[in-house]
């Protein structure tokens, strides 16, 4: 793992100070995900402005504390990020959407997405949630890292989305129960 790389969660005060800035930063990791073959909602290309866009809904989000917003840096630059979307239903209040876990491809193989999804998983329970809940592209390169840690895949569904070329995925669908939190 690179250990100059530091995974930390966006706070408000973050935002109100240098969201442009964050914005800025989390739209080349994203562009560059796109740009490189991965399907998160986006058709390449995906441009700035779409991309700045998305992202300043995500701040918002973050700002008011409906979804927790974690950013891997180095040397000041963010390379990565993964969201826990907080915001449910009321009958769901021990339960988080895992969403957006990207990591720049300047950055892959250096451990930053285990880290991603460790500090994900400890926000979690900070949170008081134990059942995660996620979606990847079937057969990606994201499955092992999620069997790898744990999760389990519930099933897939096959022409769920897009890839960013236009070419129809499937998706599969994974969950994972915090054991620390289940007591």
């Amino acid at each position: 793992m690179d250990e100059q790389v530091t995974v930390r969660r966006v706070q408000p005060a973050d935002i109100a100070a240098r969201g442009a800035a964050l914005a800025a930063q989390l739209a080349e990791v994203l562009m560059d995900c796109v740009a490189g073959g991965a399907s998160v909602s986006f058709i390449s290309p995906l441009p700035t402005e779409r991309a700045l866009a998305f992202w300043h809904g995500v701040l918002e989000g973050a700002a008011s504390g409906r979804r927790a917003l974690l950013v891997a840096e180095r040397a000041g630059r963010i390379v990565g990020t993964v969201q826990l979307v907080l915001d449910l239903p009321d009958n769901q209040p021990h339960r988080a959407d895992v969403a957006k876990m990207l990591v720049h491809r300047g950055a892959r193989r250096q451990g930053v997405a285990q880290r991603l999804m460790e500090a994900l998983e400890q926000q979690a329970l900070a949170e008081g949630r134990d059942v995660l809940v996620l979606d990847t592209v079937t057969g990606g390169d994201a499955e092992r890292l999620y069997r790898r840690a744990g999760w389990q895949a519930v099933g897939s569904v096959p022409r769920y989305a897009l890839m960013p070329d236009g070419t129809p995925c499937g998706t599969t669908f994974y969950f994972k129960h915090l054991a620390a939190a289940r007591g």
